[in-house]
């Protein structure tokens, strides 16, 4: 069988061309691929066949071949143009090597338009998708089969979990660093289920950068060919107001129940002593006038917490100083009987609800009625930090007991059976949250110091320290 027949034999396209790109021979894949029949190309130029947008391409691949002194081969890809003024997709591969059979380049031809066109779908694809995930702010998220590795992540991770995705590329076991240490065994648990074929479907805290404040929900779903885990994809969708507000509820109606279960008790039992008495009554209506009007200020804050958590939960300039030395007067005048002392900068402004006024009061009001001394004494500052502004409340009263103390300690403890009797320190608690602050309690046998943090205000955060007020 001579070379002319096997050539005609071979699936791709077959020439030689001589310097000029001058066509010499073609096999006859260029009938079956382009619908030339082979005299028609033979003597013309092979490179007039060539798209223009990849002609230049092509010519200088060509030339800098043919030109090399030593051994050289190159492969280019470009489109051809066929008997119908249509194109198909080339990857031809070329060398400078010549023989006295063949006199000429061999340029050797694979028709690739599928491979090309599915490249074309899957890029267009990609770049929808990439569209579409940088403008959610739900988190779309891909890992290998063992979550070795990170396959795909939007921009919304850096916002929803707090760390860099460059942090996540280098390293995907870096995605548990952004989960809550009490969250992350159950979240490791879920990643196991997910390799060996599960899905799952769970509710965490992420973002250390704002204490793992941030409650999200995952899905995920395990990808599988030929029965083995290849790929994990999913998403994760912020759910803190969801979270919050399902919390916030189930505090309110635990406390309600409780305070008006308590309190009624107190004005029926007395009631009914007061049908079978025949004594002084004044001792037992005296009860009944506590227990009305415990209910009546039940009433009040669970209004102005309400208030607080059906209005907008975005954070305003606030002059902390101004609002501090506002509820110190007025606890003055409610308390005449009180020592509040206060040490306060010429202002401090922070981003904080505008309402945050009602902290600062029940603060003050908790210290001074809790106290068991005759003259109560309470030590109030503002002080100024770098990026944040503190608020300290100090008293000589008696440790906040555990079961009140818990709602600024650790508030996510709070269940059905184990929770606070009152609502004032859950308004500060939710005043301070909202306000993307943080809380915390130091109770000793001496009093009790809580230090709350607001953000701080970039408009003094570069300003030199102010001058402090005592009153």
């Amino acid at each position: 069988m001579d070379l002319d027949v096997l050539l005609d034999y071979t699936q791709d396209k077959i020439m030689v061309v001589d310097d000029e790109a001058t066509i010499l021979y073609a096999n006859d894949a260029v009938t079956r691929i382009l619908g030339w029949e082979t005299n028609e190309l033979l003597g013309t130029n092979a490179l007039t066949y060539i798209h223009p947008a990849d002609l230049d391409t092509v010519r200088d691949v060509f030339r800098r071949t043919i030109a090399s002194e030593s051994f050289s081969e190159a492969t280019v890809e470009y489109r051809y143009r066929t008997a119908d003024d249509s194109w198909v997709w080339f990857e031809s591969r070329m060398s400078n090597a010549t023989s006295e059979q063949l006199d000429g380049y061999v340029v050797s031809s694979r028709d690739v338009s599928d491979r090309v066109e599915a490249e074309r779908q899957h890029e267009e694809l990609t770049a929808r998708l990439q569209e579409i995930s940088s403008v959610t702010d739900e988190v779309l998220w891909m890992f290998d089969g063992e979550f070795s590795e990170l396959l795909f992540v939007n921009p919304a991770y850096e916002t929803v979990y707090g760390r860099p995705v460059a942090e996540l590329e280098a390293d995907a076991s870096a995605f548990l660093e952004a989960i809550h240490p009490d969250d992350a065994p159950a979240v490791r648990c879920a990643m196991d289920r997910l390799v060996g074929g599960e899905s799952t479907d769970m509710e965490y805290r992420v973002n250390p950068r704002k204490n793992y404040n941030v409650w999200v929900w995952a899905q995920a779903q395990p990808i599988l060919e030929d029965g083995e885990v290849v790929r994990i994809s999913g998403f994760t969708r912020e759910i803190t107001d969801r979270h919050r507000r399902d919390r916030q509820l189930s505090v309110m109606d635990n406390l309600l129940r409780h305070n008006l279960r308590n309190a009624l008790n107190v004005i029926l039992g007395n009631a009914d002593l007061i049908d079978e008495t025949t004594c002084d009554t004044t001792q037992l209506t005296d009860k009944i006038r506590t227990a009305g009007e415990q209910l009546l200020e039940s009433a009040e804050k669970e209004r102005e917490v309400v208030d607080i958590l059906n209005h907008k939960t975005t954070t305003d300039l606030v002059d902390l100083t101004a609002v501090t030395s506002d509820e110190v007067e007025r606890a003055r005048r409610r308390f005449p009987d009180a020592d509040i002392d206060s040490s306060l900068p010429d202002s401090a402004t922070v981003y904080a609800l505008s309402n945050v006024r009602l902290a600062v009061a029940e603060l003050l009001e908790n210290a001074i009625v809790h106290s068991d001394r005759d003259r109560p004494s309470v030590s109030v500052s503002v002080r100024l930090r770098r990026d944040a502004v503190e608020l300290r409340v100090e008293d000589d009263a008696p440790p906040i007991p555990d079961i009140e103390a818990h709602v600024l300690r650790d508030p996510h403890a709070m269940t059905n059976v184990f929770h606070s009797t009152g609502l004032g320190l859950w308004l500060v608690y939710w005043v301070v949250e909202l306000s993307d602050g943080d809380i915390s309690l130091d109770s000793t046998a001496d009093g009790n110091l809580i230090r709350i943090r607001f953000p701080r205000a970039r408009v003094l955060a570069d300003a030199e320290p102010v001058s402090m007020r005592r009153s």
